[in-house]
């Protein structure tokens, strides 16, 4: 199904068509762009609310900016959709987050317009002053850098190191703070609360907005109008507001805040903007999913709501006459409430995706003992950590691509104090159309080279509950990684009784002959859907599940080594240092010969598509496993072929 764009959107191509409209043609621009995203996200899904709250604010910055000369900054990049329209994009935007089609999120190899990957929050403050500070040294004077950041990535860490560095650094860079009180899940924090009473001050925005009107009827440039604005502008904020108080401390210039949806102000705004040199910060209001009712209403349902229809609303789910298997997530959410309720030391983290963790659900049971500490990977596993020092168990659930910027803290602060934290890596492996800044690749060698570490997967949901069950136990005194993937586990009757997992044992789920498949977490049962295939050929592999990468079941791999030369390891992460690396340690070490096959996510960035597709892609999906058992039977028989053959040849 073709869809087409407005009559003004369809005539701009680039930011200079956008130049050639005037300002009174800019609202329809908005409203044409804004239709054009419910348009496509609802027949080819992708995220929504995001997009449709800074429309007005991406049509201003690509009118009033010599982009991509000016140097544009996405935060995350949920919000980049109509960015990406206005810059060459428009026609191919359907391909959005499809495999081989554009990036959900803005990617440098994709466009000069996006000027610097991302993908998690809180990059863009320092990525825009790096850039500010290049313009400098190579005396670029001409060109500007701003960086647009949501409230919700402010919360950050590096959101307060960029703009400490920003405020001495003496660079030309505008930071955009787009304030709409929601990243995911509702903004948590005091500077939520900060940033309300900013926007909610009505003396202060009422004589902000007098004085500025009365500055610009003064004569442009004097410095008797720099210092008056100067002194009237800090006489104000001083007075009737704290608004200045914790930007201004940083010694940047604080503006706003301003309707983020009036694209007439907006854009005299940034122009204004564009004169005024040095380090300053723009406060944004906008509303997360404007222009879509029901985005507006519930804000976190609409971030990302997959296909719908448009009139309606309805979104579509698949309508299917059987039980179907839960998301892990969702196991491990309600699973937290079961163990909760048995164990009061028990304690749920999470860095502001309580949703996406399905840790609300035990915020919404026992909010006193469950918590969503904001875009903070490094604080939640610190707060975790302290917490673990008082004796309470304390699972930190975040997401594998997530928990690479906590890493520092998973050493410090948890392993070297050998603190039982239990850390639920979800979104572990593949996980779809996100991408590669959000894919689950590296966990298991960043977390399994890390001493006293217990690093684990199921390989369904009721592995999942018994090792989460494992893991709070007082004699399991070691940090413990359970990591699961993004998506739907394989067991509609998923409440089992929980029974304790032996630490570093695995499952031998079925003898064979000649060769032997060793699997790691959920591409288990790739595997065991292989054998079936397999066994109708008359083919017949061994499959151990080990649950662990480390400590790894030494018992069971003597059996394999023993028993079998021919060995197939299969994991949902990185080949280099994974699970299937630590099968080899273990065979040099014991210096067993065997041929070896490790299956898994190669040594390359794996661009965006659905699972399925990039398991095929990455060839460790049913039919691959399958293909390779074939390949080392296929070769083995050949040569045993050739050897006959040989000693006939001989004997004649």
């Amino acid at each position: 199904m073709e869809i087409k764009p407005g009559p003004l959107l369809a005539q701009i191509n680039n930011p200079d068509d956008l130049k050639t409209m005037s300002r009174e043609q800019l609202h329809q621009v908005c409203d044409e762009l804004r239709q054009y995203i419910i348009d496509v996200v609802s027949v080819h899904g992708g995220h929504f609310g995001a997009s449709l709250g800074v429309v007005e604010l991406s049509v201003a910055l690509h009118y009033v900016y010599n982009t991509p000369y000016d140097q544009l900054v996405w935060d995350v990049g949920h919000q980049a959709y109509g960015h990406k329209i206005l810059t060459e994009r428009r026609d191919r935007f359907p391909s959005n987050r499809k495999y081989g089609g554009l990036s959900g999120f803005p990617k440098r190899s994709e466009s000069p317009y996006d000027t610097f990957g991302v993908g998690h929050s809180s990059t863009s403050i320092s990525a825009a002053l790096g850039m500010a500070m290049a313009a400098k040294y190579k005396n670029e004077p001409d060109r500007k850098v701003v960086a647009v950041i949501g409230d919700g990535s402010m919360t950050a860490g590096m959101a307060f190191e960029g703009m400490n560095h920003a405020g001495v650094a003496d660079s030309d860079v505008l930071i955009i703070l787009n304030d709409n009180c929601m990243s995911i899940d509702p903004n948590v924090g005091a500077l939520k609360e900060y940033l309300t009473d900013i926007s909610t001050s009505h003396t202060y925005n009422k004589l902000r907005d007098e004085i500025w009107n009365m500055l610009g009827k003064l004569p442009v440039g004097s410095q008797f109008s720099r210092d008056l604005a100067s002194k009237l502008e800090h006489a104000v904020k001083g007075v009737v507001s704290k608004s200045s108080n914790l930007f201004e401390a940083l010694n940047l210039r604080y503006f706003g805040p301003i309707d983020g949806h009036n694209i007439t102000k907006l854009v005299d705004t940034l122009k204004d903007l564009k004169d005024i040199p040095g380090p300053k910060l723009l406060h944004v209001i906008t509303v997360k999913g404007k222009g879509y009712a029901l985005a507006e209403k519930d804000q976190t349902k609409w971030h990302a709501p997959g296909l719908f229809d448009k009139v309606t609303g309805e979104i579509f789910k698949k309508k299917l006459e059987t039980p179907q298997p839960p998301k892990y997530q969702d196991v491990f959410g309600h699973t937290m409430i079961e163990l909760a309720e048995q164990n009061p030391k028990i304690m749920g983290i999470t860095p502001a995706m309580p949703s996406g963790s399905s840790l609300k659900f035990m915020m919404e049971k026992m909010p006193n003992r469950a918590f969503d500490v904001g875009i903070c990977e490094q604080h939640a596993v610190t707060v975790s950590a302290g917490m673990a020092t008082q004796g309470l168990r304390v699972f930190c659930n975040i997401y594998s691509s997530f928990m690479q910027r906590a890493y520092d803290q998973v050493v410090h602060d948890v392993a070297i104090q050998k603190l039982p934290v239990v850390f639920c890596l979800d979104r572990a492996g593949l996980v779809g159309e996100d991408g590669p800044t959000h894919h689950g690749c590296y966990d298991i060698p960043y977390m399994r080279c890390i001493p006293h570490m217990i690093v684990s997967a199921p390989m369904n949901e009721a592995e999942l509950r018994n090792l989460m069950y494992t893991a709070q136990l007082e004699e399991t005194q070691y940090p413990f990684v359970i990591r699961y993937p993004r998506g739907e586990g394989v067991m509609p009757e998923w409440r089992t009784p929980f029974e304790q997992i032996k630490i570093g044992t695995g499952r031998k789920l079925k003898d064979g002959k000649d060769i032997a498949l060793l699997t790691l977490g959920h591409p288990g049962n790739f595997a065991q859907a292989a054998i079936r295939t397999l066994r109708s050929e008359g083919i017949d592999p061994a499959h151990y599940d080990m649950r662990f990468v480390k400590p790894l079941d030494e018992a069971m791999l003597h059996e394999v080594f023993k028993n079998y030369n021919k060995v197939i390891t299969v994991e949902d992460g990185t080949v280099v240092g994974g699970f299937g690396s630590a099968i080899l340690e273990f065979m040099h070490e014991h210096n067993y010969q065997a041929q070896v096959k490790i299956m898994g996510i190669p040594d390359r960035l794996v661009e965006h598509g659905t699972p399925k597709e990039l398991y095929r892609e990455c060839e460790y999906d049913a039919q691959a496993i399958a293909e390779q058992v074939r390949n080392m039977l296929g070769a083995e028989a050949a040569k045993e072929t050739n050897e006959v053959k040989l000693s006939e040849a001989q004997v004649n």
